[in-house]
C-alpha cells in the first residue's frame, strides 16, 4: 500500500513545520507539499495533488474555506481536514459546508496528526471534542426551517446511486478495504474515495458504517 500523500496549508511557520514533521515521521504518510497561502496551495495542488489536505482558515491572502471549496470542486476524491484556532459556530459550520470532512483545533497534539489522518482516510470525520459539542449545540438550538409550500423535487441522481457507486458501497458492505475495492473494480484507491465521498453526500452521512446502514434503510442495498 502506497503512503498517503498529505499537503499542509498554514501560514504559521512553526505550526507548518510541526505538521510537516508529524507527516514525515510516519511511514504510512508522505508530504506532497506545504504552502503558506491559498494561491500557493492552488498552484502546488495542480502539480502535486494530495489525498489529504490539512488546511488552516486564517490564511494571509484569502480565507481557507475558499481553498476547501476549490479542492472539493477540482479534486473531488481528496479529503480536507481543517486545523485552526477558530472554534466558533460560523467557521465550523461553513467549513463543513465548503467540503471539509474533519475539524481539529490547534490545541490538538501534533502527535495525533498521523492518527487523525488515518481515521479520515478510513472513512471517519475527526473532530475536536469542543468542536463536536458546539456543533451539537448549534443544531439543537437552531429551530427547524418551515417546509416550503412547493419545494422542487430532488433530482433523480440524488435519490439513487450510480452503478459504480453501488458497486463500491456493496464491496464496502462486505468488509473490503479501500485497496481491495480498488483491485476488485480495476480502479485506483483515489477513485474509490471519490465515489464514497459522493455516496456520503447523497446519504448525508460521514462514515462507511453509516453509509451502509442508511443505504439499507432506503432500500439501496
Amino acid at each position: 500500500m502506497l503512503p498517503i500523500a498529505v499537503a499542509v496549508v498554514d501560514d504559521e511557520t512553526h505550526v507548518r513545520r510541526l505538521f510537516e514533521s508529524a507527516v514525515q515521521a510516519d511511514s504510512g504518510l508522505t508530504l506532497a507539499f506545504a504552502a503558506q497561502t491559498v494561491a500557493e496551495a492552488k498552484a502546488l495542488a495542480q502539480t502535486h495533488a494530495a489525498q489529504v489536505y490539512l488546511v488552516d482558515l486564517g490564511l494571509p491572502d484569502a480565507d481557507g474555506r475558499e481553498f476547501i471549496r476549490w479542492i472539493t470542486s477540482n479534486q473531488p476524491g481528496a479529503l480536507v481536514m481543517v486545523v485552526t484556532t477558530f472554534g466558533d459556530d460560523e467557521h465550523i459550520v461553513s467549513s463543513f459546508a465548503a467540503g471539509a470532512v474533519g475539524y481539529l483545533l490547534k490545541d490538538s497534539s501534533t502527535g495525533e496528526i498521523a492518527q487523525r489522518i488515518a481515521e479520515l482516510v478510513a472513512g471517519g470525520s475527526p473532530i475536536s471534542p469542543s468542536v463536536a459539542r458546539r456543533m451539537l449545540q448549534h443544531f439543537v438550538s437552531t429551530p427547524p426551517s418551515p417546509a416550503a409550500p412547493s419545494a422542487p423535487a430532488v433530482p433523480e441522481s440524488e435519490n439513487t446511486l450510480s452503478v459504480r457507486e453501488h458497486e463500491v458501497l456493496r464491496l464496502i458492505e462486505k468488509g473490503l478495504t479501500y485497496d481491495e475495492v480498488a483491485q476488485a473494480l480495476g480502479i485506483t484507491w483515489h477513485t474509490v474515495t471519490g465515489y464514497l465521498r459522493r455516496v456520503y453526500r447523497k446519504l448525508e452521512v460521514n462514515s462507511r458504517g453509516e453509509a451502509v446502514f442508511e443505504a439499507r434503510q432506503r432500500g439501496w442495498l
